[in-house]
């Protein structure tokens, strides 16, 4: 078993909110249009053994990196967002969104750019909850030219100057390459916070402030399942010693969070809420934004944790992709002092 420090309990900051509209988080990740078909179940086809839906209506929301950048404008922070869209219909309409969500947006784009698209299709019968019977996913099947990597850093560089703190939420759609991670690596030794979430390549985002694995990330980096809360310790501290970060917060569903930091301690946090969950979909985008929102605030690791912990258990609660605003934030941790 590894070693263990426990990290005294903080009080909840309740008043650390008040100070989000004051700060200004640097986003940068891959952008995803969240396409969303609704629609009734007709009748079985005669052609194939799937079911008819008969169209009802479609809408577009801010999915992957855009929904972290939408949670963070949605707690008031002021946000810059980095990344590629391309010069099609999902990147027009994101670039709506985001003008409309009050996101500013530094984006690279051109020939050979497509947008990340998940376009998910939920049907159900008549007065019955529509459900999720079918997810499509389009994007850039090839790496991104080096221009255009290259081109992505100038922007992280150049939005990164009047950040209080840098998120990076990393869909494994080729954002954050070598160029742009060598700059992150910099604003992390020059002080600035950068908070990682990365789907599929966590070990290659080492040098930075934090990174927020959920348990299954974990255990890929571990190379081993993580059954125990033994298991839990050995993974984490391996993990703060391997990514070099000053921080690691692991996600855990109904049994909270981990928080472990650089100098040996641990920090269990039992989940906040109700346990059972509405739809995961973008829980870690709202933690992450959260998170890194509160640090740029002048929040504590152990702090902002917390905060993240009460932002993830209402996000959970509604259904689809979804933001939490500041005013829930508040009148959540008035509801439970």
């Amino acid at each position: 078993m590894a070693a263990v420090s426990p990290v005294r309990p903080l009080p909840m900051p309740t008043r650390l909110p008040l100070a989000f509209a004051r700060r200004r988080v640097l986003l940068v990740g891959d952008l995803v249009a969240d396409h969303y078909i609704y629609g009734q179940t007709d009748r079985v086809s005669r052609e194939a053994p799937v079911l008819i839906v008969r169209y009802e209506s479609a809408e577009v929301k801010l999915g992957g990196g855009a929904n972290v950048a939408a949670n963070v404008r949605a707690l008031s922070g002021q946000v810059t967002a980095v990344g590629a869209l391309g010069a099609d219909e999902m990147g027009r309409e994101l670039r709506r969104l985001f003008e409309e969500s009050g996101v500013r947006l530094h984006c690279v784009s051109g020939r050979g750019i497509e947008t990340e698209t998940k376009t998910r299709i939920l049907a159900g019968g008549v007065s019955t909850t529509r459900q999720q019977m079918l997810r499509l996913d389009r994007g850039q099947r090839a790496g991104l030219a080096p221009r255009v990597r290259k081109a992505l850093a100038r922007h992280v560089e150049e939005a990164a100057r009047d950040a209080d703190a840098v998120v990076v939420s990393d869909y494994g759609a080729g954002v954050l390459g070598d160029e742009v991670r060598q700059v992150l690596r910099k604003l992390s030794a020059d002080g600035l916070p950068v908070c990682v979430d990365s789907r599929y390549a966590l070990a290659s985002f080492s040098g930075l402030t934090v990174c927020k694995p959920n348990e299954p990330e974990l255990e890929a980096l571990a190379g081993h399942p993580v059954r125990s809360e033994d298991d839990l310790l050995a993974a984490g501290h391996a993990a703060v010693r391997r990514l070099g970060c000053r921080a690691l917060l692991v996600t855990r569903g109904r049994h909270g969070m981990a928080l472990f930091d650089a100098e040996g301690g641990v920090d269990l946090i039992p989940v906040h809420g109700a346990k059972a969950a509405v739809d995961v979909t973008g829980a870690g985008d709202t933690v992450i934004a959260t998170f890194a929102l509160s640090l740029a605030a002048g929040a504590s690791f152990g702090e902002a944790a917390r905060l993240a912990n009460v932002a993830g258990s209402l996000v959970v609660q509604k259904p689809g992709t979804a933001t939490v605003s500041r005013d829930e934030l508040m009148s959540e941790l008035r509801s439970t002092r």
